[in-house]
């Protein structure tokens, strides 16, 4: 039977929040707390997920997580934001529908960590193949420049965007990305002049100056030191725990992948150069505009050319900076953008609850009860007017003053109000000016981008038609929702704040939610997996069901006698009304998987019996088979045994009986050369059944049956001993034979001598281990020396540097008849090429290391840059090649080879002692070196 999990196995509190029994604000809080204890972060309510910000790395997003989730029900495992992501993705792919993601919370809250786990789950599932991993790169890395430009660090978030943001991705028949187009809303610009306290302005300024070249800056003219600049908060700057300069290379990374041009990324630096710039300008109306900062001097018209002859362009100017540093009309378009999110949420949620009653159900009464729900529930969306008027907006408890002529009415306010205060818990202001153009300040700016950039339509407008098209957009697509919450305002893990987490709930509206789900059917799931779960309650659908799903479910609970007012049978679902029922059905689950337990217990223990049973059984079979073989052996035994007495008797007395009938006719030579005849014959026999093996090592020979033999026996030996010598030998090739003489000439060198020496018994001497003549690599290098290439290998170089020793990279050892060389391992390049009239001798030392120091004569070329110390595992073979070198060459003398564990070794103008001891090193099984002093090595040894 295959076993499936549920949302409903091994659930920490309740997985799904329309279950949760009884229903009030404290359960609802009291649930999410508990889940959020045992690090359960996902929550639904239906299929919407809740999401609780953990503030630390939870190990649930590994490739495994994602395919565990990957092509599965949504209800079929534990909450999980890649159940939705899948759903979303699978419902794309399969039924062609569009699909909206909608994430949702506060700052801090993690809506950018949600999103970026969506986009890196479709990206993991969907298709593979270079254009597309290619669009997929493009996709992913469009979040680092986003939030370069758009994220800040504030008092509740490190990483907060300051900006909404919607992604549209574009899918082809197969469920691959084609392409993606991001907009952008309601970036909050007034940071960029001023942050509140312990906060910081957007990431960009800080990555800039942090991360950019020394040349970059130059070019640009700036600073790395922030507070030369009106624009950056000091006190933020002094606590910033991000690491700016890697997330500026990042961002220029992304950058390039995205398809911005060289050219493109200079312009947009050069951009933020001159907002830098811009804050430490001083405006005065006698005499045009100043630079304040020593930092900006002779810089500002590299970045925006001004007009210095205009007064009222100074005064424009001015004037919209001031409408950025103290309005809150953008604090009011994103209050009034939440509120139609969240009416949209509202909307879009009753509408699929509506619609799948309708296509399940066909349920009138539950149509219209939604309907009525939907007309009672809190709707606080507020549309502002466009005259240049005072406006008020009665809104609940409290009430919303827009004011969008400041110079006007702004000094009136409080007084027009003051007798409203007495019935209103609330007063909201918004300060909105009017537009003051000031396209005409960069319009003679050297850089294309400022002009593009600085000259768009009003706040107002863009946000009117950005808010229209973005509703416009979700209302066309199949909406699946991400509520984030953040668990605490300090930022910091297992730490949960009720308060704080149930006025994130009222406002998100998620209780309404909950009864919204449940103000009909609580619980929905289809046939199939209905059946499969609960089909061990009946004797008629267990184990297996032949007939349609549906009747297997009715069968199911006309059987367990549930009152038909409890459920309903849709066309592919059956509804469960109240949580109660669910639970009883889970409860009768558990007691029946308990005594399946115990039945499959039952049953187990008695096929173990039955099987212990039948082996003692036949192991006693077996055992009476071996005694009755083994007595009948021994009865065989004894009969043969008194077969053989009585035939010697009868041999001995014919024997006694000829002797007597020859005695006399000169039967004793005959009967002494019979019997050395049968002595000689039984001898060879039995030297022919024992001969021992061929090999010439092999030094056993057979014993001697008798004392007068013993002279022919030692020439027998003899004789088969060079005549086995002489069969081996013919084997031999040429190749072979220089084989065994280098392997004999390392025996009579490290013999006795080297610990290493009894592991390279048994290695073949290859020479070349790099293939230096195959390798294309190496082919330069095998064209630059001249003799044939001996012996090819990499081996380790030490080095010392600064009074240090260290270990540098591994290079090519090559040996030829007249010199060794040194190689870059990687390019080939050649690093020294020594002659061997130079190499006066070779020290080593006696434990099973692979060091070894090759020795120059003091006064020749060479040795101008010391000695060099090399390690290798085929220290044996190298050393018997070079030393074979010397004996077999007429014009050198042959190289001493020293054999000690402490030598010296010359480093250019210093000479260090390199000992050897018998130790543990750190890695546990390797050779170590440490430098005790500026004239000792220390090199340990694993102990035998």
């Amino acid at each position: 039977m295959e076993v499936k999990t549920s949302l409903l196995d091994n659930m920490i509190g309740v997985g799904d929040m329309v279950l949760i029994e009884p229903l009030s604000e404290d359960t609802f809080i009291e649930n999410l707390k508990k889940r959020f204890d045992h690090n359960e972060i996902y929550t639904y309510i239906g299929s919407v997920v809740i999401s609780m910000n953990p503030y630390k790395s939870l190990p649930i997003y590994t490739a495994e997580k994602v395919e565990e989730y990957r092509n599965r029900n949504f209800y079929e495992l534990s909450p999980h934001i890649y159940a939705l992501a899948d759903e979303a993705y699978r419902s794309l792919r399969d039924q062609d529908k569009d699909q909206c993601i909608l994430i949702t919370g506060e700052s801090g809250a993690g809506k950018t960590e949600a999103s970026k786990f969506v986009m890196s789950y479709v990206a993991a599932v969907c298709g593979k193949g270079q254009e597309v991993n290619k669009v997929k790169e493009q996709l992913l890395q469009s979040n680092p420049v986003l939030e370069a430009f758009g994220n800040a660090k504030t008092v509740r978030n490190d990483n907060s965007s300051r900006f909404g943001k919607y992604m549209d991705i574009e899918f082809d028949f197969k469920g691959d990305p084609l392409g993606g187009v991001i907009s952008n809303y309601l970036l909050e610009k007034s940071r960029v002049v001023k942050q509140p306290r312990g906060e910081r302005n957007f990431h960009i300024f800080y990555q800039l100056l942090s991360g950019a070249s020394d040349d970059t800056l130059k070019k640009l003219k700036l600073d790395r030191d922030f507070s030369k600049y009106n624009y950056l908060s000091l006190d933020s700057a002094t606590v910033n725990g991000l690491d700016d300069a890697a997330s500026f290379r990042t961002v220029r990374n992304a950058m390039q992948i995205v398809g911005f041009m060289e050219d493109e990324v200079q312009s947009v630096l050069e951009l933020v150069a001159a907002v830098l710039k811009l804050g430490n300008i001083e405006f005065k109306p006698d005499d045009g505009c100043h630079i304040s900062a020593p930092v900006c001097s002779g810089v500002l018209v590299c970045s925006v050319h001004f007009n210095y002859h205009s007064y009222h362009l100074f005064h424009g100017f001015s004037f919209i900076f001031l409408f950025l540093q103290d309005n809150s009309f953008e604090q009011f378009i994103i209050n009034y953008c939440n509120e139609k999110l969240q009416q949209i949420f509202i909307e879009l949620t009753l509408r699929e609850e509506q619609e799948e009653y309708i296509r399940e159900v066909s349920n009138s009464h539950l149509c219209l009860l939604f309907a009525s729900f939907y007309q009672s529930f809190p709707f606080r969306a507020v549309i502002v007017g466009t005259e240049t008027i005072l406006k008020v907006i009665y809104v609940a408890d409290f009430i919303i003053v827009v004011i969008l002529n400041p110079t006007t009415v702004y000094h009136n306010a409080e007084n027009y109000f003051s007798g409203l205060l007495i019935h209103l818990s609330t007063i909201l202001v918004y300060i909105c000016p009017l537009h003051v153009f000031c396209c005409l300040t960069v319009y003679h700016s050297l850089l294309n981008v400022v002009y593009v950039v600085m000259a768009p339509p009003t706040a107002g407008f863009q946000f009117r038609a950005s808010v229209g098209t973005l509703m416009k957009n979700l209302l066309t697509k199949n909406p699946n929702y991400i509520r984030c919450i953040k668990p605490n305002d300090k930022k910091a893990a297992h730490i949960f704040t009720d308060s704080l987490v149930c006025h994130q709930a009222r406002y998100l509206g998620l209780m309404e939610n909950v009864r919204v789900r449940r103000a009909g059917y609580a619980f929905r799931q289809p046939y199939e997996p209905c059946l499969e779960r609960y089909k061990m309650l009946c004797k008629q659908t267990w184990p297996h069901w032949k007939g349609p799903a549906r009747e297997g479910v009715e069968v199911l609970l006309k059987n367990l006698q549930v009152p038909a007012e409890e459920f309903a049978f849709g066309r592919s679902k059956i509804f469960i009304r109240n949580p109660r029922m669910l639970f009883f059905l889970e409860e009768k689950r558990r007691q029946c998987l308990e005594d399946l337990a115990t039945l499959i217990q039952k049953i187990y223990r008695g096929w173990k019996c039955r099987t212990h049973f039948l082996l003692l059984k036949k192991s006693q079979v077996v055992v009476a088979a071996w005694y009755r073989r083994f007595a009948q052996q021994k009865k065989y035994q004894n009969i043969r045994s008194s077969a053989l007495v009585v035939q010697s008797f009868i041999r001995g007395w014919k024997v006694r009986r000829d002797y007597r009938k020859f005695f006399r006719a000169n039967a004793g030579k005959k009967i002494y050369d019979f019997t050395i005849q049968r002595i000689m014959q039984k001898y060879f026999m039995g030297l022919k059944k024992t001969m021992p093996s061929m090999s010439p090592v092999d030094k056993s020979w057979p014993a001697r049956p008798y004392g007068f033999l013993d002279g022919m026996h030692q020439d027998l030996r003899r004789i088969f001993h060079l005549w086995r010598c002489k069969k081996y030998r013919s084997q031999f090739t040429e190749e072979k034979k220089a084989t065994y003489e280098e392997k004999l000439a390392a025996s009579e060198l490290f013999k006795d001598k080297k610990a290493l020496y009894p592991s390279s018994v048994g290695q073949p001497f290859k020479g070349d281990y790099v293939e230096i003549t195959k390798n294309p690599k190496y082919q330069k290098l095998n064209s630059l020396v001249e003799d044939k290439v001996l012996l090819a290998d990499v081996v380790s170089k030490i080095n010392r540097a600064n009074g240090k020793v260290r270990t540098l990279s591994s290079v090519i050892f090559l040996l030829t008849k007249k010199s060794f060389v040194l190689a870059d391992q990687k390019t080939g390049q050649v690093k020294a090429s020594v002659p061997l009239l130079d190499l006066s001798s070779v020290s080593v030392s006696t434990q099973s290391d692979g060091f070894f120091a090759l020795k120059l004569k003091e006064g020749s070329t060479s040795a101008a840059k010391g000695d060099f110390l090399l390690s290798s595992d085929r220290l044996i073979e190298i050393i018997t090649k070079l030393h074979r070198i010397g004996a077999a060459s007429a014009d050198r003398n042959q190289i001493n080879i020293d054999i000690s564990d402490e030598f010296l070794v010359q480093f250019k103008q210093d000479k260090v002692c390199v000992k050897f001891i018998q130790g543990t090193p750190k890695n546990g099984n390797g050779v170590a070196c440490k430098r005790k002093n500026n004239r000792l090595l220390e090199v340990s040894v694993p102990s035998p």
